[in-house]
């Protein structure tokens, strides 16, 4: 019987407890509460005055006495008060939770209590302003752990992709290319389950669409439609219910061209389009844009001026990061940004890229090419203990490169794709050293 007691007096002390989580600071609860309570009180007090009054100067009737009963009259005014007062509060309380639970369902995780879900989203709303500048698979992976510590994000990518589908759309419909873009919808979408799929599907060559994705289609449809590539992008967005913006780091149709020494007699060869690049052997001396001082999009160096933090990486270093970096008003911005600037370094190679090249050869190439050092810090994988596929490799650490910058090397890598990043793990990290280096954020709920 004692058992059954304090299971049941431990049972009710659960559910206060989780009840009371309700009042913690930051959910923007406690103050509607507090309205819903003197709005409450209000009608009470008028109510009573309405009857007690009436109760006054009624004529002796039968019920009378009735409502005298039901007034408990015969108990002393301090217990009426508690009685009325916890049954009107148990009421509204009540009614309150289930409304917000009727209000709330249809937008809720299945499975997730209300409280963890608006907990998140408080948080991740008043979490720092994050840029991240980079393309491809890497940088996808990253904002995909990213999304889940802060909403305030941002992703700017190149469009200087010219193979594949994006490159065929690119020739035959004169649309930005929307690879890269598409990518980074997804990985930032509220909802990676089916319509996320769809917008990564890719139809086959048999199917008359050459390849396409039908992210990629869907972009260029709504290009057409609203007009401009930069309206489609946020249209798209609104249709994965992305956290945070997907930007192009320019909006005009640029080409990547490089110079490259042959492995053969060390001359130099020109190559023309971001996906010719990596297919001829050689090491890459440099890269540029045609036209080569190309026009920033306003809203990505507003980000970079704007932001707490700007990461660059990971991705392609020629082919992904340079070309944003090499528009001159996004490289201006960074220079300017107050912002911490941390630069992830890749896990692995890329053939006909970056073969044979170390964490600092990344970090060299970039500073070369913007001729001022940028970085705060830079963060390695430090777990190279795994048999990688052929033409890949690691990249080393160099031995020295902690006196050069400062460093952070940690096990980084996805263990199903181990020449990747884990996506959790790499946020995780990345929050706890800017949080680490820069304290907790204010508010900016209170000052604005």
């Amino acid at each position: 019987m004692q058992k059954a007691t304090s299971s049941w007096t431990d049972r009710i002390g659960q559910i206060f407890t989780r009840n009371l989580r309700w009042l913690a600071p930051g959910l923007g609860v406690k103050r509607w509460l507090l309205v819903i309570l003197g709005g409450a009180t209000m009608i009470g007090l008028g109510f009573a005055v309405l009857v007690l009054d009436f109760y006054r100067t009624a004529p002796e009737t039968w019920w009378l006495p009735a409502l005298s009963f039901l007034s408990l009259r015969f108990l002393s005014r301090p217990l009426r008060a508690i009685i009325f007062g916890g049954i009107g509060i148990g009421f509204i309380l009540l009614g309150t939770y289930k409304l917000n639970r009727s209000l709330l369902k249809p937008y809720m995780v299945s499975g997730k209590p209300i409280f963890d879900a608006v907990s998140a989203f408080r948080k991740k709303e008043r979490g720092p302003r994050i840029v991240v500048i980079g393309g491809g698979t890497g940088l996808s992976a990253m904002l995909r752990g990213l999304k889940h510590h802060s909403s305030n994000l941002t992703a700017i990518v190149t469009v200087a992709d010219d193979g594949g589908s994006s490159g065929m759309l690119r020739r035959n419909m004169g649309v930005l290319p929307p690879g890269d873009i598409r990518n980074c919808l997804t990985a930032l979408s509220d909802d990676e389950a089916l319509l996320t799929q769809i917008f990564q599907y890719r139809f086959g060559e048999g199917a008359g669409l050459n390849g396409h994705t039908l992210g990629n289609l869907f972009i260029t449809a709504l290009a057409d439609i609203t007009g401009s590539f930069e309206k489609a992008v946020a249209e798209s967005g609104r249709v994965l219910a992305v956290q945070g913006r997907v930007l192009p780091s320019t909006l005009h149709d640029v080409r990547l061209i490089a110079d490259k020494s042959t492995n053969e007699d060390k001359s130099e060869i020109r190559i023309t389009g971001e996906s010719n690049i990596p297919l001829v052997e050689g090491r890459i001396k440099r890269v540029w844009l045609e036209p080569d001082n190309p026009l920033a999009f306003p809203p990505a160096v507003q980000a970079i001026l704007n932001a707490d933090l700007v990461i660059i990486g990971p991705g392609s270093l020629f082919t992904s990061i340079l070309p944003n970096l090499l528009v001159p008003d996004i490289s201006e911005a960074l220079k300017a940004s107050r912002a911490t600037k941390f630069f992830i370094c890749n896990v692995a190679t890329q053939s006909g890229e970056t073969d044979g090249f170390t964490t600092a050869d990344h970090i060299h190439t970039i500073e070369k090419h913007l001729n001022q050092r940028i970085f705060d810090l830079v963060i390695c994988n430090q777990k190279q203990d795994i048999i990688l596929p052929g033409g890949v490799d690691w990249v080393r650490i160099d031995e020295n490169l902690g006196e050069e910058y400062s460093t952070y090397s940690s096990d980084l890598i996805d263990p199903n794709n181990p020449w990747r990043h884990d996506s959790g793990r790499l946020a995780q990290v990345i929050m706890d050293l800017f949080y680490e280096r820069t304290g907790p954020l204010i508010n900016r709920e209170t000052i604005q």
